[in-house]
């Protein structure tokens, strides 16, 4: 078989092609002004001017796009590094052409890192979050409040290293015999119990709930409940309670909506009075009280507080079925950054959806 010469629009072809399939990361590129993050990036980072010599870093604006790039497909640094390298699609995102150089894995990961110590994500996230506002995507029609577990690596101790770790102890203290062992534990993160509704039998008493252990972190998410973008998050250690989130930055005080929408974790004396301080309205569900089986009117409450409740489940949903988020890394800080890429990641997604349904 002759092999065909190749022609010279071959590869223009080729991404018109990929483009009439949908490209979701061209999509992006026509929604978002990525350039919105430059000055805060180039802040953070502080590159020199490069008088000293050596090979310049790369732009700052595209190295941020493969970090978007990876919270939505689940990619390590060094898949990351080899797709960006392979596929036409991630290249024409990222501005690289068949000659540019790729960034490698080690690159990558110390951009990462970078954001990471300056505590940067935040920041990005909050620019991104004023860009949609300054485009008429408003607060409005009242909040979505909920919280869920990302799982982190397990860790193995003794009673006395648990023990040390509750003490508050960090790991190069506990492990200080063994910098290497030190370095891959994780003494931010905690186990906590999930329960769930265990499988009803045609035949015999309905059984009790199931206790899950679990071990990671909990992100902390609150959404607007017009447009449903993420307006406040937070990360916690999986042990912490959801109902204290509450007072601690998650309620969007900025909401012009009255409303508050939240599951019975978040019920109690303290959070209602903060909740009404603040000028909202609870609609936080009622628990059931203990011993006695739920009042009729205050299940029929919850039933349709809970219509108002699910889109939330929704941002979980995308981001641990879609994105794939998990925390593979160490600390609550870079913990912090994975979640909040994820959260700036879901944004992103969520402004493509509204765009094509306001232009429907």
């Amino acid at each position: 078989m002759v092999a065909k010469q190749a022609g010279f629009f071959d590869i223009d072809d080729r991404l018109k092609r990929l483009s009439d399939l949908g490209d979701q990361l061209e999509a992006y590129a026509a929604a978002v002004d990525f350039e919105i993050f430059r000055a805060d990036l180039e802040k953070t980072l502080a590159y020199s001017d490069g008088a000293k010599g050596g090979r310049p870093p790369y732009d700052a604006v595209p190295m941020f796009k493969i970090l978007i790039i990876q919270a939505q497909n689940n990619l390590s640094d060094a898949r990351a590094e080899f797709l960006i390298s392979d596929r036409l699609s991630f290249m024409r995102f990222l501005g690289f052409g068949l000659h540019d150089r790729v960034p490698d894995a080690k690159t990558i990961w110390a951009f990462r890192e970078r954001l990471t110590q300056a505590r940067a994500i935040e920041g990005l996230f909050t620019r991104f979050d004023g860009a949609l506002k300054e485009a008429g995507y408003i607060a409005m029609s009242g909040q979505l409040v909920d919280s869920s577990l990302i799982a982190a690596p397990k860790q193995r101790n003794t009673k006395e290293e648990k023990a040390a770790i509750k003490e508050g102890k960090t790991a190069e203290e506990i492990w200080s015999d063994s910098p290497a062992k030190a370095r891959q534990k994780d003494v931010d993160a905690r186990w906590t119990i999930q329960f769930a509704k265990a499988r009803k039998r045609e035949d015999g008493p309905a059984p009790p709930d199931i206790a899950i252990p679990s071990f990671g972190y909990k992100a902390h998410t609150g959404i607007d409940k017009r447009y449903r973008f993420i307006r406040r998050w937070d990360v916690t250690s999986a042990a912490a309670h959801d109902g204290r989130m509450l007072r601690r930055g998650l309620l969007d005080k900025s909401n012009t909506g009255s409303g508050v929408w939240a599951d019975s974790a978040y019920r109690s004396k303290t959070n209602e009075t903060f909740i009404d301080k603040q000028g909202f309205t609870s609609h936080v569900h009622h628990r059931k009280p203990k011993g006695r089986p739920m009042p009729e009117h205050i299940r029929r409450g919850n039933k349709a507080r809970s219509k108002h409740r699910a889109p939330i489940e929704h941002v979980y949903a995308v981001q641990k079925n879609v994105f794939g988020l998990t925390v593979r890394t160490i600390g609550i800080a870079r913990a912090k950054t994975k979640i909040g890429l994820a959260n700036i990641a879901y944004n992103m997604r969520r402004l493509v959806q509204v765009q094509r349904r306001s232009f429907a």
